[in-house]
């Protein structure tokens, strides 16, 4: 064999073995990656099912369960930051992170009725933020926006954050888009019941709370 018929070989054979170690470990990897978001969705659906039951319960007795309110808001916000990893991983346009923004919106929708049930019935006066975005590539400060309200949200745990995708299609939501009367300017915002469009610094955006209203809300030291 001619010396020209070896290296072909040879480089054959490193070539074979090259592209079957890659295939091998795209493959692993697109597996572990869907074993991983199965245990996600299963996990979500779970806490989805616990989120429903505790929301139930703190109707039939809202004053008497306001402080596990509290609680419950930080299980939602787990959740989220949960649908967020998973969006992540798979794209905002993947059907099963769609399906989960869904469920999520119907429980953050259902979260904030509550919280005002709560207010009227028992007297509290939480500050709430109504956060609309959208991932369909038409909102250059989304993203920045998001952020800004993740940091208000850990500075202040009891701000109520709600989060939603002003594209997803879901009924509820559109007729909880419609009784807001949240226009399609994103970022919009309605913080305690008043409207704001558009985003340019954290400091602006601090300057959109009613006077005083972060201050109430417990800094985390």
């Amino acid at each position: 064999m001619s010396l020209f018929a070896r290296n072909a070989l040879i480089a054959l054979a490193i070539t074979v073995v090259l592209t079957g170690t890659v295939i091998y470990a795209v493959n692993y990897l697109n597996n572990a990656r869907v074993a991983e978001l199965s245990t996600i969705e299963d996990q979500i659906s779970i806490d989805t099912l616990s989120l429903d039951t505790q929301f139930s319960l703190l109707e039939s007795a809202p004053c008497d369960s306001a402080a596990s309110s509290t609680v419950l808001t930080g299980e939602l916000s787990d959740l989220g930051n949960r649908l967020s990893y998973a969006e992540d991983q798979l794209g905002s346009d993947n059907p099963q992170v769609i399906r989960l923004k869904q469920q999520y919106s119907l429980l953050e929708i259902r979260d904030y009725l509550i919280t005002k049930q709560l207010a009227a019935a028992c007297g509290t006066k939480p500050v709430t933020v109504l956060y609309f975005y959208s991932n369909a590539g038409d909102c250059a400060d989304c993203d920045r926006a998001g952020y800004a309200l993740s940091y208000l949200h850990n500075t202040y745990p009891n701000l109520r954050v709600y989060s939603f995708d002003y594209n997803l299609s879901i009924g509820a939501l559109q007729t909880f888009i419609a009784l807001t009367k949240v226009k399609d300017t994103l970022p919009a915002f309605v913080i305690n019941g008043r409207q704001s469009y558009g985003f340019t610094s954290l400091p602006d955006l601090e300057k959109q709370f009613p006077k005083g209203a972060l201050a109430t809300t417990s800094p985390k030291l």
